[in-house]
């Protein structure tokens, strides 16, 4: 794979960095706060419709264009990868159940074990508010694995392997174990003096969709984990 070297950032928002780009994809560090693609109310100020004009150099006739692989919460920051073609969009997509994605998540108190494994089934109501469940039937089975990485004060970081991808599901799952995570207004106990939601894509692990070398991509836990829970190894 060639890497494309000295990306234009003219193109690009405040925070967005690429972490690789060669013919078949593009691996982004998205920052929190950022949507992935749009929605009903917010058109531009997204990473597809941003990297859209990457690509294209700013000139909205050019037929150039990214593919969604996978999307990421408004809130969470972290590795995002895209497609240049819709072949390496088809291919990415069905060796995704092999792809593994690792996450940082500072969550409140102090975990009392070390690594576990948090399994139930999710559902979502009217609300659009995500729960567990015991019912096979009401929801998608959900696997999500934690070990601490570093306690400070009334805060645990998280290393967390997300073994299924379901919508908010680390969310929902630390929370529902006691320890939400800091900033989650919606399934925790967020407060106006977080600056964020502490939870972030760390890295990813997949086959290149047409050479079939593994790649791995890391992004850096953000600067704000630092502040709470001090320097990690």
């Amino acid at each position: 794979m060639s890497k494309r070297s000295g990306p234009n950032t003219k193109y690009l928002p405040k925070g967005l960095g690429i972490l690789h780009e060669d013919r078949d994809i593009l691996v982004v560090n998205k920052p929190a706060g950022l949507l992935t693609v749009s929605t009903d109310t917010e058109r531009e100020r997204t990473v597809y419709f941003s990297l859209t004009d990457y690509v294209r150099k700013g000139s909205a006739r050019s037929r150039k264009r990214i593919f969604v692989v996978h999307r990421l919460d408004r809130g969470t920051s972290g590795v995002l990868i895209f497609a240049k073609t819709a072949e390496a969009k088809v291919a990415l997509q069905e060796r995704w159940p092999e792809t593994r994605k690792k996450y940082l998540a500072l969550v409140h108190g102090r975990c009392e074990k070390r690594a576990e494994t948090i399994e139930s089934y999710l559902a979502e109501n009217q609300a659009r508010m995500v729960y567990s469940t015991a019912n096979p039937k009401k929801g998608k089975l959900a696997r999500t694995a934690y070990k601490v990485i570093k306690t400070a004060d009334d805060h645990t970081l998280l290393e967390v392997d997300l073994l299924t991808g379901r919508k908010n599901q680390i969310r929902v799952h630390l929370a529902g174990i006691g320890h939400p995570v800091v900033g989650d207004r919606k399934y925790g106990k967020g407060n106006k003096s977080d600056k964020r939601l502490a939870l972030h894509a760390h890295s990813i692990s997949f086959r290149h969709p047409f050479s079939g070398q593994p790649c791995v991509f890391e992004a850096p836990a953000p600067g704000y984990f630092y502040k709470l829970v001090g320097k990690l190894n």
